[in-house]
């Protein structure tokens, strides 16, 4: 029988990291793309923390993935609305558009 061991969690988590940053340094045109690069480079940490806190038959990695999760909505959910009002008031989401905001 074939047994999924942390290596292959490891594997994983890595394949989604290269793709979250991988995501953010090619397209930097467009923001829902770039956060969700960022959502796929949280969710590699995460799994990372429970993979180990598994092996190690320890739950603070599993703890602190939830607080991981619970940052990650916050800032999906305050991204958006910032891109929604910006988009209203714009009419682009382009970050172009958006870095011209620096004061």
């Amino acid at each position: 029988m074939f047994e999924i061991g942390l290596s292959h969690y490891l594997t994983v988590a890595a394949i989604l990291f290269t793709l979250g940053v991988v995501g953010i340094f090619l397209n930097r045109k467009n923001v829902i793309i770039i956060m969700m690069s960022i959502e796929l480079i949280l969710l590699a940490v995460n799994l990372n923390l429970v993979a180990f806190s598994s092996v190690l038959h320890d739950l603070v990695g599993q703890v602190l993935a939830m607080f991981v999760l619970t940052v990650a909505a916050a800032e999906a959910a305050i991204g958006l609305a910032i891109i929604v009002v910006f988009f209203r008031s714009r009419g682009t989401i382009a970050v172009e558009d958006i870095s011209q905001l620096k004061g």
